[in-house]
């Protein structure tokens, strides 16, 4: 599991859905969540985590994405497999993983030192602690 240290912006809430907005390092973040703990506000510091078959990996991006979630990261280890790839990844002083197919590492000639994209959804972030 990846995780990152942020602080809540703001929070949308409607009927039983929120969008929150977190930052991290003057990087915006955001997630969507059904539930929401009444313990996190507005300036909450939280953890937050993800799958790392969540996160995505783009290289030379062009264009809009619907990820809300756009990290730039360096590749610091790869893991190949005959059929996953794990991918260790810098984003500021926090490491996030990634797991991708061998086949797109081999099409996307990923490799150690690489600048990349990671992408993730705002569904796939969630809060494992209030800080």
């Amino acid at each position: 599991m990846s995780h990152i240290i942020a602080q809540v912006q703001e929070i949308q809430s409607v009927q039983n859905l929120n969008i929150l907005s977190f930052t991290c390092k003057d990087i915006a973040l955001k997630m969507m969540s059904l539930d929401l703990n009444d313990t996190i506000t507005k300036d909450s510091q939280v953890m937050l985590t993800c799958k790392p078959t969540a996160i995505a990996i783009g290289k030379n991006i062009q264009g809009e994405l619907s990820y809300a979630n756009q990290l730039h990261v360096t590749i610091v280890s790869l893991e190949v497999g005959q059929l996953l790839c794990a991918l260790k990844l810098q984003f500021k002083e926090f490491v996030l993983e990634s797991i991708i197919t061998t086949d797109s590492q081999k099409r996307m000639q990923l490799q150690a030192g690489d600048e990349v994209t990671a992408l993730i959804k705002s569904s796939d972030l969630s809060i494992k602690e209030v800080l």
